[in-house]
């Protein structure tokens, strides 16, 4: 079986599938921020978006990071990402430079995780 949740007309935010949750692209919505500050917004509304799908940051499998501009952002960005992710199960991780969907988001990050039991 599988559960959808935050759907509009292009996409579900949250995928639920056996015990395996998907995270649709998640970007802060505080674009004046800087890096830091747009890290700090999105595991927030990760964090919110764990909750509800009854998992939470110590059951991340993957995550899939876009960052605009990877040479200007990716030692800040890693700073506010080792502050937060969980420090005895950290997930597989992949961080690359991409251009975004608007112009003043500086990241994105794709999470997939296990359910917890």
């Amino acid at each position: 079986m599988i559960l959808r949740k935050q759907v509009n007309e292009r996409m579900s935010r949250i995928v639920k599938h056996n015990n395996t949750i998907y995270f649709a692209g998640i970007v802060s919505d505080d674009k004046t921020l800087d890096i830091k500050g747009q890290a700090k917004r999105v595991f927030e509304i990760a964090e919110d978006r764990f909750k509800e799908s009854g998992t939470d940051k110590d059951n991340i499998l993957r995550a899939e990071i876009f960052v605009k501009d990877i040479y200007r952002d990716f030692s800040e960005f890693n700073e506010i990402w080792d502050n937060w992710v969980s420090k005895e199960n950290p997930p597989a991780r992949a961080c690359v430079e991409a251009n975004m969907a608007s112009v003043g988001t500086l990241v994105e990050i794709i999470f997939t995780a296990a359910k917890v039991d």
